[in-house]
């Protein structure tokens, strides 16, 4: 009697320690950000339709290759991948902005400080407009109608120009 008890136990207590396990594990994933987008690998494409909930096309051109997905909500992002795999550029347009984070992956930090310093310096709405040397991003619009353009100047292929980028 007395080993059924302490058996069930410790099955109770197999299955809580699963479970707590799971729950970590699921937390942590969720805690993670899923950055994709500029400057990533084409592979990104894929988390960026999963993260917008968006389906896909994908047009090809001599130098790159458009990745556009287009969510629910009216949401267009184009992603442009050079022949290396990388994503060098990003344009958007909709609504509303896409998840900026998630678009401009690891340059996001560079994007939010200079777009801040932008906004302290000028009085009134304005496009916003940074040019750096690593990055540069043009977004303007109103109320249900947003558009923009991010590129990485260094990234993008030779035969390539700013006006492209769409």
């Amino acid at each position: 009697m007395n080993e059924q008890r302490l058996l069930r136990r410790r099955r109770g207590s197999e299955k809580i320690g699963l479970c707590a396990g799971i729950l970590a594990a699921t937390i942590l994933m969720i805690a993670l950000p899923a950055f994709a987008g500029l400057g990533q690998d084409v592979s990104s494409v894929q988390a960026d339709q999963l993260h917008m909930q968006g389906s896909l096309r994908t047009t090809q051109s001599q130098a790159y290759t458009v990745h556009e997905i287009r969510s629910a909500t009216g949401v267009v992002v184009r992603e442009y991948v050079s022949a290396s795999g990388k994503v060098f550029a990003v344009a958007w347009q909709g609504p509303w902005l896409p998840d900026m984070r998630q678009v401009l992956a690891t340059y996001f930090e560079q994007y939010q400080q200079a777009a801040q310093t932008q906004l302290n310096s000028h009085a009134g709405r304005r496009p916003l407009l940074i040019q750096q040397p690593g990055l540069v991003v043009q977004s303007g619009g109103h109320m249900r109608s947003f558009a923009g353009r991010a590129y990485v100047p260094a990234m993008m292929p030779q035969a390539v120009s700013a006006e492209e980028i769409r």
